[in-house]
């Protein structure tokens, strides 16, 4: 991770004066312009395109200064203008971080919450999964419930419908989160239309292209991408090389920004989930979030370049 730690600095330096980065560090001043937004096909509501990944990075101990830490993500992700944070249950203590994070933080009118059913079969303990997400989480209801690695889907697809018609969850979805999966989550999603997939999409993992995203975009289903940096090996394979000539002109100023605005070019796609626990690297995240996206030539350049 040398390379993203030297680009951070190097960020930082060029954008030392500049408002949206004052506006980030201190939470949302008011001259911040706002984070791209894009709708969710089933009803039109905006969601911002940066969202926050909690896998390994929320699974800390509370009396951590980690936990510390994610309050100050926290503060900047929802000063920036984003919202969306994925989940799940089995996330080791996750939702028992993130809910009280939310309360202390006076930010649960803010979140997005998108959580799953995650490991489970059968009916009643999908639904006993769920209530004990709900109290983890300090909620009564969560935004989006997600099918996890379509585990049992076709019983809690239905589970999840039935908390939908409860109003305990506004939109549901399916995920998968390796290329081998894809062709079942197609189908799925074919078969049973929900409102959200989650699919791994990144510069060196674009199997997605084939048929996942062209089908949700055909739908109308909206797209969570994760892996966004393929577990970290994507800064690996570029620590000795620059940034594109042409970087600067789209406000990219790091290489993780450049490859979540690489997964943001895609029509499909409506939002990405990086994880992290850093406050700088949540800063550096969100900045994908604003100036142009880019263009098929530049999204050819990246691929060749990452290698």
């Amino acid at each position: 991770m040398t390379s993203r730690r030297t680009f951070l600095t190097q960020a930082s330096a060029v954008l030392a004066g500049s408002a949206l980065l004052d506006s980030l560090r201190s939470a949302g001043a008011a001259e911040m312009p706002p984070m791209m937004m894009r709708k969710i096909p089933s009803s039109g509501e905006p969601v911002p395109v940066i969202g926050l990944g909690t896998s390994g990075s929320f699974e800390i101990a509370p009396d951590s200064p980690d936990y510390q830490q994610l309050k100050e993500v926290l503060k900047r992700f929802f000063g920036a203008g984003a919202s969306l944070i994925d989940i799940a249950p089995t996330y080791g203590n996750a939702e028992a971080n993130l809910g009280p994070l939310l309360a202390e933080t006076n930010t649960r009118r803010l979140a997005f919450i998108a959580t799953k059913l995650s490991r489970v079969t059968g009916k009643e303990a999908g639904l006993a999964q769920f209530r004990n997400t709900l109290k983890s989480l300090q909620t009564d209801k969560v935004e989006l419930l997600q099918i996890h690695n379509l585990n049992d889907w076709e019983t809690q697809i239905e589970v999840a419908r039935q908390l939908k018609a409860d109003g305990k969850v506004k939109y549901i979805g399916i995920t998968h989160f390796v290329d081998s999966g894809h062709e079942a989550l197609a189908d799925v999603a074919q078969r049973t239309k929900p409102d959200f997939l989650q699919v791994n999409y990144s510069v060196t993992q674009r199997n997605a292209e084939q048929r996942v995203l062209p089908l949700a975009r055909d739908l109308g289903i909206a797209v969570l991408a994760n892996r966004n940096f393929n577990d970290g090996a994507l800064f690996n394979q570029v620590k000795d090389k620059e940034l594109p000539g042409w970087a600067a002109e789209l406000s990219i100023t790091s290489w993780a920004q450049l490859f979540l605005k690489f997964v943001l070019s895609h029509e499909a796609v409506t939002a990405v989930i990086p994880a992290t626990g850093k406050p700088d690297r949540e800063t550096d995240n969100l900045r994908a979030g604003f100036g142009p996206l880019l263009t098929p030539a530049q999204k050819s350049e990246v691929i060749d370049l990452v290698g």
